[in-house]
């Protein structure tokens, strides 16, 4: 007889939620991303410790109480919650383990997958900040596409200060707001510029800086959609808006041209759509039940994955 509880372990959790349609990346990136961030966890790890017990290590490493989820474990458990939207319970039922155990190896692995940065087509360093975009897309001429997304969170509690900002105009929901950056190939460059429902995607991108970036970078160009039509006035030639829609009285000429020059920026401008899209595959993008404070971590560590799934 098929002993259920060993059927369920930690091992049969690992060789199943291993699989693409559970992680979202394929197994040889999660191959890759395990390698990449156990040494940056283990560093982390020692740093708590010492300065924990306030010296330096008297037992031999590696003795102790071992560790109810392995590395490997914790990344996939992290890993399945950012995708599918598991609760934790589920989770630690799967790999055996108590649920406190899942919220700690979560608190410990968002964060770095937050911190990876953005990968590129070309072999390069990744990009972390909207500067590192734009000397990026100078440097290799690249065309830049820029669009907002809203993932609907909580309502803050009745009588919380500052409660209606989080109130989205478009959504007529509470939400929280983020700005994507891609290329035409729809590689997601950056996500950023974390900013509550209320505020309008403009003001979003202003308060980060980008019409300094613009300024510096002449020969960047960024392709937008009609909410940054007053960043395109501010800047003609580089920030490209779609066309303004003829009056009323317009002649047919000018309302046939009017219609190719949307349809043309529109379709220039879709791989920017396409990659929100790509996020959007991932339960916590849709909507957040969690803390509002830690959603740009989430947001961060998502976006870094599509990015790194769809990288060369």
């Amino acid at each position: 007889m098929i002993d259920l509880m060993d059927y369920s372990s930690a091992r049969w959790a690992r060789d199943a939620c291993s699989l693409p349609v559970f992680t979202g990346i394929s197994k040889h990136r999660l191959g890759a991303l395990v390698a990449e961030l156990a040494p940056r966890w283990v560093s982390d790890r020692e740093t708590e410790r010492d300065q924990s017990r306030g010296h330096d290590r008297v037992r031999a490493e590696g003795a102790g109480r071992p560790y109810a989820l392995v590395f490997t474990d914790r990344v996939l458990v992290t890993l399945i919650g950012l995708r599918l939207g598991l609760p934790h319970a589920a989770l630690a039922s799967m790999f055996g383990c108590s649920r406190q155990t899942v919220d700690a190896a979560v608190l410990e692995i968002c964060p770095l997958l937050a911190s990876r940065g953005f990968d590129t087509p070309i072999d390069g360093p990744r990009l972390r900040t909207l500067a590192d975009v734009f000397a990026y897309a100078n440097t290799n001429d690249v065309q830049l596409r820029m669009d907002g997304t809203e993932i609907r969170v909580r309502r803050p509690k009745q009588g919380c200060k500052g409660r209606r900002r989080f109130v989205s105009g478009k959504m007529k929901m509470n939400s929280i707001k983020a700005t994507v950056i891609s290329d035409k190939d729809r590689n997601l460059l950056w996500a950023g510029a974390i900013v509550p429902g209320r505020m309008h995607d403009q003001t979003a991108v202003k308060c980060h800086g980008i019409d300094s970036l613009i300024d510096w970078y002449p020969d960047v160009s960024i392709l937008v959609d009609a909410g940054y039509r007053g960043l395109a006035k501010d800047h003609p030639g580089q920030v490209v808006a779609p066309p303004l829609k003829p009056k009323k009285d317009a002649t047919v000429d000018e309302v046939a041209a009017y219609q190719k020059a949307r349809f043309e920026q529109s379709s220039a401008r879709i791989p920017v759509e396409q990659t929100i899209g790509a996020q959007k595959k991932w339960r916590t993008m849709q909507r957040w039940t969690g803390r509002r404070e830690t959603l740009p971590e989430v947001i961060l560590a998502v976006a870094g994955l599509v990015s790194f799934s769809a990288a060369v």
